[in-house]
């Protein structure tokens, strides 16, 4: 059994880490319940631009469908990947459910892929496992705007745009609530407006066919119209993924601290049942020393 000492340092060495993990949590909750009302403020906007770039794209111009951002490639080759995750740790499996969502997706894909990482864990997770990495960003603002977001979208549209990738998947943990949060992997080129299911952030469009019945005369055309919004449509697919990531490290973060500081104070009920065990051992000792020299002394003091 350890010393009271060392019990003693153990003690004060778990409530320290407790009251870390304890701030943490803290900082992780003020931080979850912003990202949580800026991931709901956008999911309308992401909507509607949904239901218009879905009633541009049904416009029977001929430029219109060729348009590159919405044509899908005959063979695939090359996929590229957009994966998100988080520059720090402390957040529970997080990251890697994220990474390994990742990796089931290009092994039933069966393809060459590059990826794009957004996020120190997901680059160097990726990079330790041999994977082709041809961009990466991190460090991104706590709260990020779609200015922060611009490099990242001008990066997948111009490998697609030049054809180094057949088509772009984006890679992200959708935010569902506090508790539970799913890894997910959706198409981000081409932009098929007509499969919402397959397509990033298209969980969070309820119906896009509201505009599908009306006839509009659009000035300038269609195809000059589209040609300016897909881009932009681009980055607020990515922008938005991005916001559901934050939420949901946010989130992961809270209640792997609040784990950690109630697996800490149960540790600490431990280690304090264990330091007074230790505490009672020795003085049953002392005590056991103590009438056993006063039993020595008594005999030794009788006359022989």
């Amino acid at each position: 059994m350890a010393s009271e000492r060392e019990i003693r340092r153990r003690i004060r060495s778990v409530k320290n880490i407790s009251q870390i993990t304890r701030a943490l949590e803290a900082v992780s909750a003020s931080r979850v319940r912003r990202a949580q009302a800026q991931v709901l403020a956008t999911r309308p906007y992401a909507e509607k631009a949904w239901q218009v770039l879905t009633h541009l794209a049904s416009q029977p111009s001929q430029d219109v469908r060729a348009h590159p951002l919405l044509t899908r490639h005959d063979e695939i080759f090359n996929v590229g990947i957009v994966l998100l995750t988080s520059d720090r740790g402390l957040c529970g499996a997080f990251n890697l459910n994220m990474v390994r969502a990742t990796m089931d997706f290009i092994e039933s894909h069966g393809k060459p892929v590059q990826l794009i990482t957004v996020g120190r864990k997901g680059r160097d997770l990726m990079w330790r496992a041999g994977y082709k990495i041809v961009a990466e960003f991190s460090r991104l603002p706590a709260n990020p705007t779609v200015l922060d977001i611009t490099p990242i979208a001008r990066t997948a549209i111009d490998d697609f745009l030049m054809g180094r990738t057949d088509e772009v998947w984006l890679a992200y943990t959708d935010f569902i609530n506090t508790l539970r949060q799913k890894p997910t992997v959706k198409r981000l080129l081409p932009i098929q407006p007509g499969e919402v299911e397959t397509q990033a952030v298209g969980e969070y469009v309820e119906d896009v066919s509201a505009l599908s019945g009306a006839e509009y005369i659009y000035e300038p055309t269609p195809a000059e119209i589209l040609e300016a919004v897909l881009p932009s449509f681009t980055e607020l697919q990515i922008y938005q993924a991005v916001l559901e990531s934050l939420a949901s490290e946010h989130s992961a973060r809270m209640m792997a601290m609040r784990t950690a500081t109630e697996n800490s104070e149960a540790l600490v009920d431990d280690l304090t049942l264990s330091y007074n065990k230790a505490r009672q051992q020795a003085i049953t000792s002392e005590i056991l020393d103590i009438a056993g020299g006063a039993e020595a002394l008594v005999k030794a003091m009788r006359p022989k």
